[in-house]
């Protein structure tokens, strides 16, 4: 009854009262989301990103965890299309280049607009383990992505 009397909106959208709203009546303005809801989002955009990588990038695969997490990160930021410019960093890593791979990820518009991440994510590159950084609370009970 409530999807039929609010509607189903899968894109935020104003109602009436000019309050951005989303899925069927729920105010973004004013009651946001739980957490809970946004790790269920976060889980289900890199349960995407994996499929995407998987499909377009298969040579991921056969990269240690923590680098094909750079991957993930890279894509999660940028999307597949964009992550696909990144041709000289590509290369590197195809053949196992790990600094020149990292040093090119650190060259780039990229890295200037992300900054401590581009750094984290190129450590990790030129490493293949994780790096610690301080950084905002990470969610509990997530993967290392």
């Amino acid at each position: 009854m409530l999807i039929r009397h609010e509607g189903l909106r899968l894109k935020p959208y104003r109602d009436i009262k000019n309050k951005l709203t989303i899925g069927v009546g729920r105010n973004l303005d004013d009651t946001g989301i739980t957490r809970e809801e946004a790790l269920t989002l976060l889980n289900n955009d890199i349960a995407t990103v994996r499929r995407e990588v998987e499909l377009g990038l298969p040579w991921v695969s056969r990269l240690n965890p923590a680098r094909k997490d750079v991957i993930l990160d890279m894509v999660f930021n940028l999307g597949l299309p964009r992550f696909r410019r990144f041709k000289r960093t590509i290369a590197a890593i195809k053949v196992e280049d790990w600094e020149d791979a990292a040093r090119e990820m650190l060259d780039s518009q990229w890295a200037k607009q992300v900054g401590k991440r581009a750094k984290e994510l190129a450590a990790m590159m030129t490493r293949g383990k994780y790096e610690v950084q301080k950084a905002a609370t990470r969610p509990s009970g997530s993967g290392k992505l």
